[in-house]
């Protein structure tokens, strides 16, 4: 199966239920919720009570994105707050199998990304550990930046492990998604796609989830 999970990031803040209701009514499986310290990244977004209290209003997953340092200190609390996956960064914690263990202990489902300068080798200590790889294809921390194109081997990379090895982790992409561009993720195997302004920018936000939608079939 291929999910859109829409970035928060994009949302207008003035409407978010409106619009949370408006992309979960088009069918919509997943929000991606991108939590940033100020720290590990050089921005700040929104923290464990946006996520508490826009749970209450929400069915779809909640996908976590946790772009902050020693994410371990802050698991069981974001699980709390309703997060179905906690994605923590493999860059922001010296002990990445603890923050794995310590997420799989909430029974929430457990995501590990990379940024642009990490090569993808970095992660197959873990291939057999972890729910959900996270290739960004920009520099974490703002949204609305352009697609980097080299990062793409390292989604086929993890597609062909997958194979080889038989395993059932989900392959997701962040960063400069557009309908215009995103069959070159889907080709490489990716099957988790975020996209912010690709959505919550466009006018009639249903449309374009669905426009989305429309293309995942081709691959399914």
């Amino acid at each position: 199966m291929i999910y859109l999970s829409p970035s928060m990031l994009s949302i207008d803040f003035t409407k978010i239920g409106e619009q949370l209701a408006t992309i979960e009514e088009a069918g919509t499986p997943y929000i991606h919720l991108d939590v940033m310290d100020g720290l590990f990244v050089p921005n700040i977004s929104f923290g464990i009570p946006v996520i508490k209290g826009i749970r209450k209003a929400s069915n779809m997953v909640f996908d976590a994105h946790l772009m902050i340092v020693e994410p371990e200190k802050y698991v069981e609390e974001f699980r709390k707050a309703g997060a179905d996956i906690i994605n923590f960064h493999l860059e922001a914690t010296k002990d990445p199998k603890k923050v794995i263990d310590l997420i799989r202990g909430t029974g929430a489902k457990v995501g590990i990304t990379i940024k642009p300068k990490t090569p993808v080798e970095a992660l197959k200590p873990y291939l057999a550990d972890v729910d959900m790889f996270l290739v960004m294809t920009v520099e974490p921390g703002f949204g609305g930046q352009k697609f980097m194109e080299d990062q793409v081997p390292k989604i086929r990379q993890l597609a062909d492990w997958k194979k080889e090895m038989n395993l059932n982790y989900d392959i997701q992409v962040d960063g400069g998604i557009t309908q215009d561009n995103v069959k070159i993720v889907l080709d490489a195997g990716a099957n988790v796609i975020v996209a912010g302004s690709a959505v919550f920018g466009k006018e009639d936000i249903a449309k374009a989830a669905q426009d989305f939608m429309e293309i995942f079939k081709e691959y399914e």
